[in-house]
C-alpha cells in the first residue's frame, strides 16, 4: 500500500484487531474443549441431559423414573430448636438449670456461649401421634393430626454453625458463594412443564430475606435462567412486571422481539449460553404478564380454603406463600422455596426466645404446613410433590450464655451436631422417623445423615443420580454434592 492515509492505517490496525481477538476466541473454544474433553451438558461420566439451548426451559426427561415432579421446600431461617417441637427429651429436663458438663464444652466451637452455661429443659410438652407414634410437642398441634404423613430425620448433621454459611451449604452445597442453589440445579435437569412460568419460584416472609441474601436461589455458574424468581403475595406478584406507562402489550412486544433479534446475532457472533439465557428470560417476563397474576392471585380461592390455611388476602403473611406455593406447583412449577425469617431462638429478646418467640412462630406456620399436606392430598398431588421441611442447624441442649452472660430470656445457641428436618409427599415413606440422638440430644448417636445426604435424597426423588448429575465449569464437573452424599434409603419408598 502506498502512502497509506491515516484512514487506511486505522483501518488496517483495527482488521488486525479483529485478526488477532477471532483467533483467540477460536484458540480459547479449542483449548475449553481439550480440558472439557467429553463433558456434556451433565459432565464427564455423566447420563446426558436433553438440553436445548434455544429453548432452555423445556421439560426434560431425569435420568431414571422419580417419584416427585416438583418440590416445596419450607426454610425457616434462623434454625428452629429440635428440642422444643420434634427431638423428645425426658432426660434434658432433669438437668434443667445444672451447669453444663464439662465434656459438652471441651473441644467444641459454638457461635456465642462462652464459660460454662446452664442446661435448658425442653419448654414444650410432648406426645405421642398418629399410629407411628411421632413425638411432635404441643407447639404445633396441627401438624400432629398429619404425624403418620411425615418422615423425620432426627440426627441430622452439618460442619457450618453460622447462618449464612450454613444456608449456602444447605441450599447450595457449599458454604461460600457462587455455587448454583438446589432449585436451579432441579429446573435446569427438568425444565418447566409450564412455559408460561418459571421453574423456579421464591417466596419470602418475616419481615426479612434469609442472612445468606439472594445467592440461596441463585444460578451460580448455570446459566442465570435457571434462578429463582422471587414473587410476591401483595401487589404485583413481580417487580417491575406491568407495562410502563404509555406502553401498550403490543409495543412492548415489539420490543422484545426487537431485543431478542438483536441478541440472537449475538449469540451467532459469540456463542455465548448467557445471551440465550437473556432471551428466554425477556420472553417469560412477556408470559408472565399475563400468567402470573392469575396464578398468583390468592383471593378467588374458595372460603374454606382460606379457613384451613389461615391464609389474610391482601396482607404479606407465610400462610398466603404457602397457599402460593400449592397453586405454582398444581400449574407445573418444578421447585417453590419458602423462606421464613424469625427463628434464631438465641433468647436476647421476647421475639427470639424459644418460650415465647417460638411459640408465636409455630402459631404463624403451623396450621398452613398442615393445611398444605392435606390440600395437597386431597387434590391427589401429594404423591408427586415433595415437601421438605427445616432449618440450617439446630439449636443447643444447654441455655446460651452469650459471652458468659445469661441471655435475658430463655434461649439455645447453635447448634451443627443434631437437629431434626421432615418430608412428606414426593414418594417418601410416611409416619417413619430415622436418626437418634443421645439422651439430651447434644449428639447425634445412630443413622446420622449430612446436609449431602438430604440434598442426594431430594433430588433421588425427582429421577437423577446425584452422582451424575453434573455441570461442566472451570475445567471439570460440579455437582450439587460435591463429593459427599448418599441417597437416604430409609425414607425413600
Amino acid at each position: 500500500m502506498a502512502n497509506p492515509s491515516v484512514t487506511d492505517f486505522e483501518a488496517l490496525q483495527a482488521t488486525r484487531r479483529l485478526f488477532l481477538k477471532q483467533c483467540a476466541f477460536g484458540l480459547g473454544s479449542l483449548a475449553l474443549g481439550q480440558l472439557l474433553g467429553g463433558c456434556g451438558p451433565s459432565g464427564g461420566g455423566g447420563e446426558t441431559i436433553a438440553f436445548n439451548p434455544a429453548n432452555p426451559l423445556a421439560p426434560r426427561p431425569p435420568h431414571f423414573p422419580g417419584k416427585a415432579k416438583s418440590v416445596i421446600y419450607l426454610h425457616m431461617a434462623g434454625a428452629p430448636s429440635q428440642l422444643e417441637l420434634f427431638d423428645y427429651k425426658p432426660a434434658l429436663a432433669k438437668l434443667d438449670g445444672q451447669d453444663c458438663p464439662q465434656s459438652f464444652l471441651e473441644g467444641k466451637r459454638f457461635a456465642f456461649i462462652r464459660g460454662v452455661p446452664k442446661m435448658l429443659g425442653p419448654q414444650a410438652k410432648f406426645q405421642q401421634h398418629g399410629q407411628s407414634g411421632a413425638w411432635i410437642s404441643d407447639y404445633l398441634p396441627h401438624l400432629s393430626t398429619v404425624a403418620d404423613e411425615l418422615a423425620f430425620l432426627k440426627a441430622v448433621q452439618t460442619d457450618q454453625f453460622n447462618h449464612a454459611p450454613a444456608q449456602l451449604l444447605m441450599h447450595t452445597g457449599s458454604p461460600r458463594l457462587g455455587r448454583p442453589s438446589m432449585g436451579a440445579w432441579v429446573t435446569y435437569g427438568l425444565g418447566s412443564e409450564n412455559a408460561n412460568l418459571p421453574g423456579f419460584v421464591v417466596l419470602t416472609s418475616g419481615g426479612k430475606d434469609p442472612d445468606a441474601g439472594k445467592s440461596v436461589w441463585g444460578s451460580g455458574f448455570l446459566p442465570s435462567v435457571y434462578q429463582g424468581v422471587q414473587c410476591r403475595s401483595v401487589g404485583d406478584p413481580v417487580l417491575f412486571l406491568k407495562d410502563p406507562e404509555g406502553i401498550d402489550r403490543a409495543l412492548r412486544k415489539a420490543s422484545i422481539e426487537a431485543i431478542n433479534k438483536v441478541n440472537q446475532e449475538t449469540y451467532h457472533e459469540y456463542g455465548d449460553p448467557e445471551i440465550l439465557s437473556r432471551v428466554a428470560q425477556y420472553e417469560m417476563a412477556y408470559k408472565m404478564q399475563i400468567t402470573a397474576p392469575e396464578v398468583m392471585n390468592i383471593e378467588n380461592e374458595p372460603i374454606y380454603i382460606h379457613d384451613m390455611y389461615g391464609t389474610k388476602p391482601g396482607k404479606a403473611c407465610f400462610a398466603n406463600n404457602v397457599l402460593l406455593a400449592r397453586k405454582l406447583v398444581e400449574k407445573g412449577v418444578r421447585f417453590v422455596q419458602l423462606y421464613d425469617w424469625g427463628w434464631d431462638t438465641h433468647g436476647s429478646d421476647a421475639y427470639l426466645s424459644i418460650d415465647i418467640g417460638l411459640v408465636n412462630k409455630c402459631r404463624e406456620t403451623d396450621k398452613a404446613i398442615t393445611a398444605l399436606i392435606l390440600d395437597l392430598k386431597q387434590r391427589g398431588l401429594l404423591d408427586e410433590t415433595l415437601i421438605v421441611w427445616g432449618g440450617e442447624f439446630g439449636r443447643t441442649p444447654m441455655m446460651e450464655n452469650r459471652n458468659g452472660v445469661t441471655m435475658p430470656y430463655k434461649g439455645r445457641d447453635h447448634h451443627t451436631d443434631a437437629f431434626t428436618i421432615w418430608m412428606a409427599g414426593g414418594g417418601v415413606k410416611a409416619g417413619v422417623s430415622h436418626g437418634e440422638t443421645d439422651e439430651v440430644g447434644y449428639n447425634a448417636v445412630k443413622d446420622k445423615v449430612s446436609v449431602y445426604d438430604i440434598q442426594a435424597t431430594i433430588l433421588h426423588q425427582l429421577g437423577f443420580d446425584h452422582e451424575k448429575f453434573t455441570y461442566p465449569f472451570q475445567g471439570r464437573p460440579f455437582r450439587l454434592t460435591d463429593v459427599e452424599g448418599q441417597v437416604i434409603e430409609a425414607v425413600v419408598g
